[in-house]
């Protein structure tokens, strides 16, 4: 089987997001493998899906695939489906950022030119809010390092405890709580 043509390739994507639509609406895997398979004897709507799971099975006259073959095929084409999805977003997102970047930095120039010539104070905090947004935009900015400290600043002191320890812990929290209710 050689790569698919314009054709198909269209009927597989559009298998596909008929997959997705399906699962959103709650259907099973099952359901959706038998509503999106190739031959009409399976197909949940007695006909044949274009491309649909077993396609090249059903060209041959072969069987259709199991149960368990359309259940594996549903799954496959949502999470192939998903997985396009997320890289088209990514890269649309990225050129969201990109456009925002090059908006900041052209308010940037202007800001910042006031800022230098005539020594604006608003004019500088104005730049540096632009500055900072452009840092947390393209990602410039450090991590905040975060340290837990025990008292006086020295190490925090770890300590471990038996089985028996445990017990007695659960125990006498078990206690509290009961008496807690009584009173």
């Amino acid at each position: 089987m050689g790569r698919p043509n314009r054709a198909a390739r269209a009927a597989i994507t559009q298998r596909r997001t008929d997959a997705i639509d399906l699962k959103l609406a709650g259907i099973d895997w099952l359901t959706i493998g038998r509503k999106l398979a190739a031959d009409p004897a399976v197909n949940s709507n007695g006909i044949a899906y274009p491309q649909g799971y077993g396609i090249e099975a059903y060209r041959r006259g072969a069987e259709p695939p199991s149960d368990g073959r359309l259940i594996e095929l549903a799954c496959k084409d949502v999470s192939k489906a998903l997985a396009e999805r997320s890289t088209v977003l990514d890269e649309s997102t990225d050129e969201l950022r990109k456009l925002m970047a090059e908006r900041l930095e052209r308010l940037f120039f202007g800001v910042y030119r006031s800022a230098i010539r005539t020594g604006n104070l608003a004019a500088v905090d104005r730049a540096v809010r632009i500055i900072e947004r452009s840092s947390h935009l393209l990602g410039l900015n450090r991590p905040v390092r975060t340290e837990i400290t025990g008292a006086g600043g020295g190490a925090v002191q770890v300590e471990t405890t038996g089985l028996d320890e445990l017990e007695r812990l659960i125990a006498l929290a078990g206690d509290t709580g009961s008496e807690s209710a009584e009173g």
